[in-house]
């Protein structure tokens, strides 16, 4: 589990391998999952499946849950 503040838009991309539920703790903005944008607000939470590329945007805190654990070689850019 990896608390995370978003302050600008993330980059996106995808993990082969990880799946990630992201949960809202403070904020406001939007997650793009591939071409669909869905808004963000406190108590959000948001299943990411290996694949999906995805990204944050807004002033977020997350709490992110990665299975299995996170690793940075599993994290890719278009």
């Amino acid at each position: 589990v990896h608390l995370v503040n978003i302050r600008a838009d993330a980059q996106r991309h995808y993990h082969r391998r990880t799946t990630e539920i992201y949960v809202v703790l403070e904020g406001e903005g939007e997650i793009e999952l591939d071409d669909e944008i869905l808004p963000l607000s406190p108590l959000t939470t948001v299943l990411i499946q290996p694949g999906c590329r995805h990204r944050a945007r807004g002033r977020l805190q997350i709490l992110n849950f990665a299975v299995p654990a996170f690793d940075p070689t599993d994290e890719f850019f278009d």
